[in-house]
């Protein structure tokens, strides 16, 4: 399987999806006019990955903002990985990136810990 990479732009974030590493990166900022042409392919190539049993999938969150869309879609993500775990086909950590004073992006991710039954880390990074 190949590669996934997706340079980001102003309101797009970089996605990097390496599947020899097991690894989901989403990095940068999320709010596209239309997040569905920015994560309908990201979704499609992990559905395809995700066809594989055994994985242990890390997926790294660096987002510094997100828009409501954007937020629905990682809910997504996590609603397609916690099914994969619940499945006992994989195991899947989320780190949840936020700078230290971004208190909102924090809380998103105690949100998301709340909300799925996932291996979910907060990780503050030094301002």
């Amino acid at each position: 399987m190949e590669k996934f990479f997706m340079a980001g732009e102003r309101y797009s974030p970089t996605l990097n999806f390496d599947p020899d590493k097991n690894l989901l990166e989403f990095i940068g900022q999320s709010y596209p006019e239309h997040a569905e042409d920015i994560y309908n392919p990201a979704f499609e190539w992990i559905g395809e990955f995700l066809k594989t049993d055994g994985r242990n999938v890390t997926v790294n969150i660096k987002l510094t903002y997100f828009n409501t869309a954007s937020s629905r879609r990682l809910q997504d993500l996590m609603e397609i990985l916690e099914s994969y775990e619940k499945a006992g086909r994989g195991t899947v950590l989320i780190n949840w990136y936020y700078k230290s004073e971004d208190y909102d992006m924090m809380e998103c991710g105690e949100d998301y810990i709340e909300a799925f039954d996932l291996n979910i880390k907060l990780i503050e990074l030094e301002s």
